[in-house]
């Protein structure tokens, strides 16, 4: 393969970066701000509401900084070219029932520039249902085209909340059931789960997360603001540094650097991501509501 094809395959690869890396910090986010109620002070004894009006409560959606039809797009540049390599967006598509309860669905894409998809087809997408209520996934998937071959590759949580479905599908399919950790989401759903968190700079967090059918565990830094140029200005943000290992404790993958915007937003704003021939860089271009 030529140079020029590597770069456009690798294009997904930031992609990959982006979805991948920012939701295993979410997942963790998640669970850092996750802590045990308080017991009451008073001494006397607090009367439980009967099961059926506990069991008849509504639902309550838990507030986030973004809705449908938010789009965020963003360059894809690799530096050993210093040339806009390729595009990726993420969307907020809309809200509507799913599985039995309501469900953001988002929508990742990632695609080389014109000029390398002439010499490298390529196409990525990355999907997931968000419950509006447990900002839990529900379902998560990620199809790639690379020069005509296909893959499918979804996992299902299911509700227990320790198992979930895994398929794959190519020219074939399988099907397994995996157990999965509790507060385990897919990358995708994750990224949204922690915009909807605060950030403490110094926090290191550790927590596991699920990828196709294989399970990591996170650490990541989130260290202090930072300017961020973008292209639609400079604007401050966290500066995030995540390292993910295997079951046998083995990193995976290369150093990543993630920005995310300090505002009532926290949009991604930029990733850095070093690879075996350069590193690449995501930067936010244009942010639609």
């Amino acid at each position: 393969m030529t140079n020029s094809r590597v770069r456009a395959r690798l294009v997904v690869s930031a992609f990959v970066c982006l979805v991948g890396s920012v939701g295993a910090i979410a997942i963790g986010l998640e669970a850092r701000q996750t802590k045990p109620a308080a017991k009451p002070k008073s001494t006397q004894t607090t009367k439980r509401p009967p099961a059926a009006a506990a069991a008849a409560a509504p639902k309550v959606e838990r507030p986030v900084p973004f809705a449908a039809g938010e789009t965020l797009s963003y360059d894809v540049s690799w530096s050993m070219a210093f040339v806009t390599a390729g595009s990726a967006t993420l969307r907020v598509v809309d809200k509507h029932a799913s599985y039995g309860s309501m469900a953001y669905y988002l929508l990742g894409e990632g695609r080389p520039s014109p000029m390398l998809a002439k010499l490298y087809s390529l196409y990525y997408k990355a999907d997931s249902l968000l419950d509006v209520y447990s900002l839990t996934s529900q379902r998560g998937s990620v199809y790639s085209d690379e020069n005509g071959r296909k893959r499918l590759k979804s996992l299902r949580f299911n509700p227990d909340g320790r198992t979930a479905i895994f398929e794959m599908q190519t020219s074939t399919s399988m099907k397994k059931d995996i157990a999965v950790p509790a507060l385990a989401q897919d990358a995708l759903s994750a990224l949204y789960a922690m915009r909807a968190m605060p950030l403490a700079p110094g926090t290191t967090i550790k927590m596991p997360v699920c990828i196709s059918d294989a399970v990591y565990s996170l650490s990541a830094a989130v260290g202090q603001r930072e300017d961020v140029k973008t292209g639609i200005g400079t604007l401050p943000g966290f500066k995030i540094t995540p390292t993910v290992v295997d079951a046998a404790g083995k990193p995976i993958g290369r150093k990543m650097t993630l920005w995310l915007s300090d505002d009532a937003k926290r949009i991604p704003l930029r990733l850095q991501a070093d690879l075996p021939v350069g590193s690449f860089n995501l930067v936010l271009r244009e942010v639609k509501y």
